[in-house]
């Protein structure tokens, strides 16, 4: 496999040990409920994904297996997402990740987080062969359906209520209210998801993101002033792992828009 482009920050104060990892997991994990590995080869895996060594977590949670699949398809999504260049390579692993959760999917029915990076990476899939093409080839259902059963399984899984807020704002904002409804599309369930993560998860940078996003999608220019005030929050958050700053930057690259 081709080499990971390497995290491009300091890396430094997000470099912990199993206990500094287990005394900071329940607001590292607030945002995808996952519990608390029970196998030492993933909680590996898990500080070196919160390092911002993606490649070596996706490597150490794929050798782990189990569990492991979770943290292997965060880090691939998560590196996917903010840090590959080729759009060609970034679309190939978002269908390897949808696969492998899918097959986890079947391993364990009960767990939240693979029907999470199914939709997660299904989404992001569709966002880079527009979503129009994506509802089209039938991915609107399956995302939808992956993220509900993920909030089913974990009622306070912040993360699925913020791509669950993304999925209705981005159907209505591309295909419009009428067709947005045959895909069960509408504004207000799209409005209570961006609060209640928020809700849950009230120090995430992504999820205010997110929602300022969303209000925009959902309803314009009338929400323009409150969306900005929603970046410089998420830019001011303080990052807790190298995922957070990642997204810390893309509020800074909003306020300079």
């Amino acid at each position: 496999m081709a080499k990971w482009t390497a995290f491009p920050y300091d890396n430094a104060a997000f470099v912990y040990t199993p206990a500094t990892l287990k005394k900071h997991w329940a607001r590292l994990h607030a945002g995808d409920a996952e519990p608390f590995p029970k196998d030492a080869a993933v909680v590996q895996a898990w500080i070196h994904f919160h390092a911002g060594e993606f490649q070596a977590a996706y490597d150490a949670g794929l050798a782990a297996g189990g569990a492991g699949l979770t943290v292997a398809n965060k880090a691939q999504g998560i590196y996917a997402n903010y840090l590959e260049k080729k759009e060609k390579v970034k679309l190939e692993m978002f269908l390897e990740i949808a696969e492998r959760a899918e097959a986890q999917q079947a391993e364990e029915p009960k767990n939240a987080n693979a029907y999470y990076w199914q939709a997660y990476a299904l989404g992001r899939y569709g966002q880079g062969i527009s979503v129009a093409k994506a509802l089209a080839q039938g991915l609107g259902a399956k995302v939808k359906g992956a993220l509900e059963t993920t909030i089913n399984l974990a009622p306070k899984h912040a993360d699925a209520h913020i791509a669950l807020g993304a999925f209705h704002a981005e159907v209505i904002d591309k295909v419009g209210k009428l067709l947005g409804k045959t895909q069960g599309a509408d504004t207000a369930t799209g409005l209570k998801m961006f609060e209640q993560a928020l809700k849950l998860n009230p120090t995430s940078a992504i999820a205010m993101i997110e929602r300022a996003n969303g209000l925009v999608m959902l309803e314009g220019d009338k929400r323009l002033k409150e969306a900005e005030q929603l970046y410089a929050d998420a830019a001011a958050c303080e990052a807790m792992d190298a995922m957070e700053q990642l997204d810390i930057e893309l509020a800074k690259e909003e306020l300079d828009e």
